[in-house]
């Protein structure tokens, strides 16, 4: 039975996907709903670190589900033909909701924009994910195509045991999460960490791999933990996807006062070394955002350029704004020690930041391993 249901709107047919029933349905089932020589490949894909092509499978699902005769290895308009179809419209409108919703352990947002999939002007082939990082789940992700192109009414089934691994593969990571925290508590009732202690951690975590959205979440756990103190707060994160020139904003972190809207510090991340270019676009983005800031912060995990430096220091008086690059661990360590009191509530809000982000931002392994290097800490 399909678990979708059609409407017209503006003289088209709209399809709708009751992915409430489909939850349900693959929540229950204990066993695969599909044969052993298709589940391995599906079991591969939703447990890999790359998630885009989870995406691109569920979106084509319900496209194949909706129209038997579309190509799964056509997912773009433009690749012309009555069997091609919009993977992306797919993704975007009826997949998307789904997963936000039940927080599955896949990309937030649509795989059609990853490197892997942006660029597709031809039908899908195999050799065309050779360059991909990893290969693998994309060479397991069109083995399930190959299956669906030839046995299309199977396409509910392989749409519900992806399902079924993303309900999975979260109750284990909850699980786990809720192990390692309540060690983390009972260890905190008996080891205060100090200052160095905690800068040691966060440096053996931002060591990690994938970690360049960890640098944003140390700033605003800072200001978090200091805010009712030096009156001064950072507005809401946005997603680690999310461009500045689409979203307006000024950089990664903006700070505002307790009592006003307006950006009064800005903090740029940069997981590589800072160049003069990079600070000729934040004048340009000042520019264009018409009020004047009081401070821009790039903050870095690489060495400073003695030239760079100088640089940004001799904007000042003709800006009025403070451009400063500074060094994220230098930059903690100070914070760390200047609010010696609020170590620990900068750890629990780091550690909120951490759990709160999006696997798509920051990798279940990246939440992993900073409870891991916690408790390891506190022994």
């Amino acid at each position: 039975m399909f678990f979708i249901s059609f409407l017209y709107f503006c003289g088209q047919i709209v399809i709708i996907m009751d992915f409430e029933k489909l939850h349900k349905k693959a929540a229950k089932r204990k066993n695969s709903f599909v044969e052993a020589r298709i589940e391995k490949p599906i079991h591969d894909i939703c447990r890999n670190q790359n998630k885009a092509p989870i995406r691109y499978l569920m979106s084509g699902m319900v496209a194949k589900i909706e129209k038997p005769s579309i190509n799964l290895y056509k997912p773009i308009s433009a690749l012309g033909g009555d069997d091609a179809y919009e993977g992306r419209g797919y993704d975007e409108r009826i997949v998307e909701p789904y997963v936000l919703k039940y927080q599955l352990p896949c990309n937030a947002t649509t795989a059609f924009l990853t490197p892997s999939f942006r660029k597709i002007d031809r039908p899908l082939a195999r050799e065309m994910f050779a360059t991909s990082r990893p290969p693998e789940p994309y060479y397991w992700m069109m083995d399930v195509v190959a299956y669906v192109e030839l046995y299309p009414q199977k396409a509910e089934a392989v749409l519900l045991e992806i399902i079924r691994n993303l309900i999975i593969i979260k109750a284990e990571n909850e699980q786990r999460l809720q192990e390692q925290l309540a060690k983390i508590k009972a260890g905190s009732e008996i080891t205060m960490l100090s200052s160095e202690e905690i800068v040691n951690l966060i440096v053996q975590h931002i060591n990690c791999k994938n970690s360049s959205r960890l640098p944003v979440l140390v700033v605003a756990a800072a200001y978090a933990s200091v805010k009712d103190l030096i009156g001064e707060q950072a507005k809401e994160l946005l997603s680690h996807q999310a461009a500045d020139r689409q979203t307006g904003a000024l950089g990664d972190v903006e700070i505002t006062l307790l009592t006003e809207e307006n950006t009064i510090t800005c903090y740029e991340m940069k997981s590589k070394a800072v160049l003069k270019t990079d600070i000729e676009k934040s004048i340009e983005k000042m520019g264009k955002h018409g009020s004047r800031i009081d401070n821009y912060i790039f903050i870095t995990t690489d060495p400073i350029d003695r030239e760079v430096d100088e640089f940004a220091k001799s904007l000042y008086r003709e800006m009025g704004t403070e451009v400063v690059v500074l060094d994220c661990i230098g930059f903690l360590r100070h914070f760390l020690h200047f609010f010696h009191r609020r170590r620990i509530q900068f750890l629990d809000n780091y550690q909120e930041l951490v759990l709160k982000e999006p696997t798509s931002s920051v990798s279940q392994a990246l939440k992993d391993a900073f409870l891991a290097l916690r408790v390891a800490a506190q022994e």
